[in-house]
């Protein structure tokens, strides 16, 4: 089973755009929710992701790694990788 990676997103969020770099060159796959604008589905990813409404906002199977800066940290402590490789 691959890995499920969702992140929820505004098209001109420099985080966003950060942390789907990220993704990509470690060659992951993601489903994007752009969101720009949209207030019910911004309110739809905060019930996700424990009431945080910042972005973007990420999951890897259902887990919810939180923003940018949460996806460099475990990349940094060397947890992203395993994560991404979980089924």
């Amino acid at each position: 089973m691959a890995t499920k990676v969702e992140i929820y997103t505004w098209r001109s969020c420099p985080f966003c755009i950060r942390a789907k770099a990220l993704l990509k060159d470690k060659g992951v796959a993601f489903t994007e929710y752009a969101i720009d604008g949209d207030e019910s589905a911004r309110t739809e990813m905060a019930q996700r992701a424990k009431g945080r409404r910042s972005l973007p906002q990420i999951f890897i199977n259902d887990y919810h790694v939180g923003g940018c800066d949460d996806l460099y940290a475990l990349d940094s402590m060397k947890k992203l990788d395993p994560l991404l490789q979980t089924s």
